[in-house]
């Protein structure tokens, strides 16, 4: 069933964060299309008490339709801000599974996650690595990419939510090819972006400089890089990331592939933290969320940014007009 671009899910993520905050503020604000907003309406109507903002928002129908609404899915306990309750679990998934269940059906266009606490899911005895593995799993999707969209900089990610030490080890020539498929595919597709032009980041200082400094910028990112350009894939590289990022580097290109989590984010968290955007490439649905976590210590009160998740609601309903 063809999606509704029209009208986009927002999950509230973990109760004690400020997820619920950032919905609560941003329900009065007027988007592109419609949104549905999926947490417990207690705890929503609470932080936006606390922050002296008003919450009326109505329970969302299909026959109905309204500028923005709400699925009222009820926590399991009590909830505090700041204070992590494994109990709530459940819930934090039943917000996904929803969303989910709207976005495969058909019924949004597009799901926005505000964040969630991964220790806590882990605690509650639920694996739980992150919302792109977790939706990659939940729509049998055998390869997806994270990428995050910061102004004019997107940067994609080869290996996520990993220790440094395995690093190395999940590299592979095959896993590269089938990032840099997702990538252009998605680019064009999701982005309108007709030829797509990736730098690929090396692994090592310098690029292994030579094999000197190590052996898989020779061994796989080289091969994999070769092997995408003869598929139509305009992918360059390996380059040294700590030059790759430079102004003059990234002229004209479209997006960088980055090795590994703390290679290429820091660098775009450091460029628009605050403003960017965090993609899910190669599910069959549109997903995007915030680029932060949940701040449990702002949670309820003290300053917060909604500039985030306003991006990625704006990002949302861009990518699902062209999906």
């Amino acid at each position: 069933m063809a999606a509704n671009p029209s009208l986009v899910a927002v999950t509230a993520g973990e109760p004690a964060g400020i997820g619920p905050d950032l919905c609560a503020l941003l329900a009065g604000s007027r988007f592109a299309g419609r949104l549905v907003y999926l947490g417990d309406r207690g705890v929503l109507a609470e932080r936006a008490r606390l922050r002296g903002a008003a919450f009326d928002l109505p329970e969302y129908s299909r026959e109905r339709p309204t500028d923005a609404s709400l699925i009222h899915i009820p926590v399991a306990s009590a909830v505090r801000p700041g204070r992590l309750d494994a109990a709530n679990a459940r819930h934090v998934l039943a917000l996904l599974e929803r969303a989910l269940e709207g976005c495969t059906a058909g019924e949004f266009g597009a799901m926005v996650t505000a964040p969630v606490q991964k220790s806590t899911i882990n605690e509650a005895g639920i694996a739980f690595t992150g919302h792109t593995e977790y939706l990659a799993a939940r729509t049998g999707t055998p390869k997806v990419v994270m990428m995050l969209v910061g102004g004019t900089l997107r940067v994609a990610l080869a290996t996520t939510h990993i220790p440094l030490a395995a690093v190395p080890g999940a590299i592979t020539r095959a896993d590269l090819e089938a990032t840099l498929g997702v990538v252009d595919r998605d680019l064009r597709l999701r982005f309108g972006i007709a030829r797509p032009r990736i730098l690929v980041a090396g692994l090592n200082p310098h690029a292994g400089e030579g094999g000197h400094l190590g052996r898989e910028e020779i061994e796989r990112i080289a091969p994999a890089i070769a092997a995408a350009a003869r598929a139509g894939i305009d992918a360059r590289g390996p380059y040294p990331a700590d030059t790759l990022f430079t102004a003059r580097a990234l002229e004209g290109a479209d997006c960088v592939l980055a090795m590994y989590h703390d290679q290429g984010l820091p660098v775009l968290k450091h460029a628009a933290f605050g403003a960017a955007v965090n993609v899910t490439l190669g599910l069959p649905i549109v997903r995007t969320s915030v680029d932060h976590g949940t701040a449990l210590e702002l949670a309820g009160g003290g300053a917060i940014d909604s500039g985030s998740l306003r991006a990625a609601i704006a990002l949302a309903f861009e990518l699902a007009a062209r999906a």
